[in-house]
């Protein structure tokens, strides 16, 4: 996958999980929780969906490296690489 797909991805997760949040004006280097009413179940879900539909474990201790669209990006573009 490339950067901007994983970006796509990652969109479209957080648009199921939180579907009342506006995605147009995301900025891609600031965090999501500051951007989207997102809870801690919410990002819980965006990382199982991120298991579910791309087979891409995220150890607990990883998850503050998924805060920003660009962090999700930095992080998961190895493990898609070949996706």
């Amino acid at each position: 996958m490339t950067n901007d797909q994983i970006k796509q991805a990652v969109t479209q997760i957080i648009s199921v999980i939180a579907p009342d949040e506006d995605l147009s004006q995301l900025k891609s280097d600031v965090a999501l929780r500051d951007q989207l009413e997102l809870d801690s179940m919410d990002f819980l879900d965006i990382v199982m969906e991120l298991r579910k539909r791309y087979k891409v474990e995220v150890p607990e201790s990883d998850y503050p490296q998924l805060a920003s669209l660009d962090s999700c990006v930095a992080y998961l573009a190895p493990k898609l690489k070949d996706k």
